[in-house]
């Protein structure tokens, strides 16, 4: 018996009874905010997400790294800031400055995992053609457009099923076509003329994209469960991105007389101008500036109209991530699946008189992140200061694999174990306007933004000397950002104390 209990213990320290790997679901979505039932607001209908929070950890104080698609979804990726990445705007190429570097699914990748990738995970103009070859083991496949109902078929650029706004938008495309422009500017021309930033169809799920991108990913859970091989499979949805198309059973859960409006539509009072916008990516939309206010905000109906187009969107987004963690207990590996759910930026609603993203404002660097983990607390909340940098540690950590060296961000797993609350005291997000870099600080109360004129582009840094403009928010008395607060006497002190925390860290 003693030589049988020896033996045990050895094959035990040798690994031989080792738990096998945990697998990866890593669901990105498309411009969410915090607009969901476990975040507090009680309207929105999006029971599939509040399963996953409550089998897990739900963050209230996540920063994305810059509110704008290309640098948020490249940020989290490559586990690094924009000022490492180098990409700021939509049009790098996502490995100009990291072509030494590692995504998460690569590092995965080469860790033995299955590595796969539906829908939008990078933006579609900064990755190759195979939404970035190095990171999936399986080959990346976009939506087969065969699959789309048949009395449908493909949706105009991916978003329109309406028929009439069909037949138009094709008639304006081939004529330019005729006229000999090439398919991709006659398609953005075509839009240009005639999109709308709505759409209600009483359609099936499957008739537009996050409805086929859903399908494809089941299909691909059912085959890679229970493999030899763990799986780290990336779904990104599209929706809620503009426009707000969602079939009409999402639409009709709200009542558009009854959404309220945001309560502060003006510019933050002392704010410097850069800091705002003029929500252009909103206005690109053909049925948007006859309803623009002398004013600069945007006509009511209009507002109650996007509101509800947006929840309608959610709504029917989450009903698509229902899919993927229903097919998790199908086929038996919920247990033993590690499930992060982000949105890659928050969004503006009319709020400061802004629409989209854009900004260093709550609205818009504050998302969605959810954690659940085989062996991790549930029903957690954390108020904590939190960021996408953070999401690779994490799920090295949380997989039982090396944390890379070189990752900005620390690993989350204390919090989600219930060891800690805090594993940092700020987050920081940025944002560029022209020369000038906007750079925001959130910690647990406060947000100081420090702008600075300088060539961020090149190797200058911004400095005390090129800071131009500063804003601070005090959130424990005014959650909307109505007062910059930066030069009021009674935070001199604060003020300070955050000027030299970023300036340290930007060192």
């Amino acid at each position: 018996m003693k030589r049988i209990i020896v033996v045990i213990m050895i094959m035990v320290s040798l690994g031989t009874f080792s738990q096998p790997k945990k697998n990866v679901l890593f669901i990105a979505v498309d411009d969410l905010k915090p607009l969901l039932n476990c975040y507090g607001v009680r309207d929105i209908k999006s029971p599939n997400i509040d399963k996953l929070a409550y089998a897990g950890t739900l963050f209230t104080n996540n920063q994305c790294q810059q509110a704008v698609c290309s640098p948020s979804r490249a940020s989290l990726m490559f586990g690094i800031r924009p000022d490492r990445t180098k990409i700021w705007d939509l049009q790098t190429p996502l490995r100009t400055a990291t072509k030494d570097d590692k995504t998460i699914a690569q590092y995965f990748k080469e860790k033995g995992y299955e590595t796969v990738a539906f829908g939008k995970i990078f933006h579609i103009s900064m990755a190759d053609k195979e939404h970035d070859t190095e990171s999936w083991s399986i080959p990346y496949t976009s939506v087969n457009i065969e699959n789309y109902p048949t009395e449908l078929g493909e949706p105009f650029a991916g978003h329109f099923q309406d028929t009439e706004l069909k037949a138009s938008l094709n008639k304006k495309f081939q004529s330019l076509i005729a006229e000999g422009q090439k398919p991709g500017a006659a398609r953005n021309k075509t839009l240009q003329e005639l999109k709308v930033s709505t759409e209600m169809l009483d359609v099936v799920d499957e008739a537009y994209q996050d409805g086929q991108i859903a399908q494809n990913a089941v299909k691909m859970i059912d085959q890679l469960a229970n493999k030899e091989k763990p799986f780290f499979i990336a779904v990104g949805f599209k929706k809620p991105h503009l426009p707000f198309v969602a079939p009409k059973e999402y639409w009709d859960l709200y009542d558009r007389n009854t959404i309220e409006l945001a309560k502060w539509q003006k510019a933050p009072i002392g704010a410097p101008d850069y800091a705002m916008h003029d929500w252009g990516e909103l206005k690109s939309y053909s049925d948007i500036e006859a309803y623009v206010m002398p004013s600069g905000v945007l006509a009511e109906d209009k507002q109650r109209e996007l509101i509800h187009g947006y929840m309608a969107a959610v709504s029917y987004t989450d009903a698509q991530i229902g899919k993927l963690l229903d097919e998790l207990k199908k086929q038996g590996v919920a247990e033993n699946t590690i499930v992060v759910l982000w949105g890659d930026h928050g969004w503006h609603l009319g709020d400061h008189s802004l629409w989209c993203k854009h900004s260093n404002f709550e609205q818009a660097t504050r998302s969605p992140l959810i954690f659940s983990a085989p062996g991790m607390e549930k029903r957690q909340q954390n108020s904590s200061p939190v960021e996408f940098v953070d999401i690779y540690p994490t799920l090295c950590d949380l997989a039982g694999i090396d944390i890379p060296s070189d990752l900005d961000g620390v690993s989350l797993k204390p919090i989600l174990s219930g060891k800690k609350q805090k594993v940092k005291d700020f987050a920081v997000s940025q944002y560029p306007r022209g020369n000038r870099m906007g750079y925001s600080l959130r910690d647990d109360r406060y947000r100081y933004t420090a702008w600075f004129q300088y060539d961020y582009r090149g190797t200058e840094k911004p400095s005390q000397e090129n800071l131009i403009g500063e804003e601070l928010y005090d959130y424990s008395i005014d959650p909307y950002e109505t007062t910059n607060y930066v030069n009021e006497k009674e935070y001199v002190d604060i003020h300070r104390e955050l000027l030299n925390e970023l300036l340290e860290f930007l060192k």
